[in-house]
């Protein structure tokens, strides 16, 4: 029997600045995620690490303790295995004033 896997897409071309977010993605069903974030473009200023969090509901969220780097480079791209994670997940940075990437952020689920 093959295992079920799922990509998502929860970023696509955005630009983060200050506090920003994925959206949430639903993946209860998913024993096991890996996070990958692609810089679209080149990015600006010190990045901070991103988080994983998690939620219950979609709207109120935990940190997860999973961070890792945002990628320094055009087209550079970064990752973080995830597991245990409830039901929503979603990537978030805490950018500071003159900071800016932009973004394409997949999540890729395996049952």
């Amino acid at each position: 029997m093959l295992p079920e896997n799922l990509t998502a897409i929860v970023a696509r071309n955005e630009s983060w600045t200050g506090e920003s977010a994925t959206e949430p993605y639903e993946a209860g069903w998913a024993k096991e995620a890996v996070v990958f974030v692609r810089a679209l473009k080149t990015p600006v200023g010190r990045l901070p690490k991103a988080r994983v969090e998690i939620s219950a509901d979609g709207m109120h969220w935990c940190a997860e303790g999973s961070e890792f780097d945002l990628p320094s480079t055009k087209d550079a791209v970064t990752f973080q295995r995830v597991s245990h994670f409830g039901n929503f997940l979603r990537i978030s940075a805490a950018l500071p004033a003159g900071a800016e990437i932009t973004v394409l952020v997949t999540l890729h689920l395996k049952a």
